[in-house]
C-alpha cells in the first residue's frame, strides 16, 4: 500500500540510538519517501541513523538537540526549515526513564528529569513546528507515549505520570488545530527490547512481558509502521487518540 508520503519531511526526536523506536520510526518513514530531519543528543548516533536513511535513498541531516532545551529545539527547527523549506511530520519519540525506584526515594531532580524530557520536550518541539503547519494548513503530530501511561508502573511514577500527559496534551491541541489540516495522535508502546529495557531491575521485564497476550516485545518496527500509518492520508479522519502498540497489554 501506497501511503502517499514520498517528498514529505520528518523530524524524528531521539532516533540516534541504535536499537530504540526513533531509529525504526526514522527507517519506517524513510522507506515510504520521507527525507528525515534526525535529532538526538547523541550527535554520533543521530549520524548513523541518518546515513542509513540515505542509503534508502532519502536526504537526511543529524541535529544535536536538547528537546527540554526550547533554545536548542528552536536552533533545530529553524536548521531543519532551512534544508528542507517545511516539516509535514513530527515524531515527538525522544524519552528517557530515570532509575526505577519507589517514589518515596525519588529526589526532586529524579522528577525534573523525568518530566523534562518525556512532557516538556513534546511541548518544545510541537511549539517549534506548529507555526510553519499552520501557515500551510498541514501536518502530522505523533507522539511516542507509553503504555505506562494507561496502566502505571511500579518504580517509575513520574514517568508514567508525564507519559500520561503527553496523552491528554494530545487532546488537546488536536481540537485546537483541527481547522489547520494538523492531525494530533499519540502511540502507547509495550515494552520494548530497546534501551529502555537496559535500565529494568532484575525480574521487571519477565513480569511486564507476562501481561502481554502476544508474549512478545514490541519492536522499532511495529512502532516505525504505526508511525507511518498516522503520518498518511489513509489516517485523516483519527485525531486525538492513543493507538495501544503492545501485544495486547492493554486492551480497553
Amino acid at each position: 500500500m501506497d501511503l502517499g508520503l514520498k517528498g514529505k519531511v520528518a523530524l524524528v526526536t531521539g532516533a540516534g540510538s541504535q536499537i530504540g523506536f526513533g531509529k525504526g520510526i526514522a527507517l519506517a518513514l524513510a522507506k515510504e519517501g520521507c527525507d528525515i530531519v534526525v535529532n538526538d543528543v547523541n550527535l554520533e548516533g543521530a549520524k548513523q541513523t541518518a546515513a542509513e536513511v540515505e542509503a534508502l535513498g532519502r536526504k537526511a541531516m543529524a541535529v544535536k538537540a536538547d528537546v527540554s532545551s526550547s533554545t536548542e529545539v528552536n536552533a533545530m527547527v529553524k536548521t531543519a526549515l532551512a534544508e528542507f523549506g517545511k516539516i509535514d511530520i513530527l515524531v515527538n519519540n525522544a524519552g528517557a526513564v530515570t532509575q526505577p525506584k519507589p517514589f518515596i526515594e525519588k529526589s526532586e531532580a529524579d522528577w525534573d528529569a523525568d518530566i523534562n524530557i518525556n512532557f516538556k520536550g513534546v511541548l518544545n518541539c510541537t511549539k517549534a513546528v506548529l507555526g510553519d503547519m499552520i501557515s500551510r494548513q498541514s501536518g502530522k503530530i505523533i507522539n511516542i507515549s507509553s503504555n505506562g501511561a494507561r496502566t502505571g508502573g511500579e518504580n517509575v511514577a513520574v514517568y508514567c505520570a508525564a507519559k500520561a500527559a503527553v496523552m491528554v496534551f494530545a487532546k488537546g491541541l488536536a481540537v485546537e488545530v483541527a481547522t489547520s489540516g494538523i492531525n494530533v495522535n499519540c502511540i502507547g508502546p509495550g515494552p520494548g527490547d530497546t534501551g529502555f529495557a537496559l535500565k529494568a531491575p532484575p525480574g521487571f521485564l519477565e513480569k511486564i512481558m507476562a501481561m502481554v497476550p502476544l508474549a512478545r516485545y514490541t519492536t522499532p518496527q511495529d512502532i516505525g509502521n504505526t508511525v507511518a500509518f498516522l503520518a498518511s492520508d489513509a489516517s485523516s479522519d483519527i485525531t486525538g487518540q492513543t493507538l495501544s502498540v503492545d501485544g495486547g497489554m492493554t486492551m480497553p
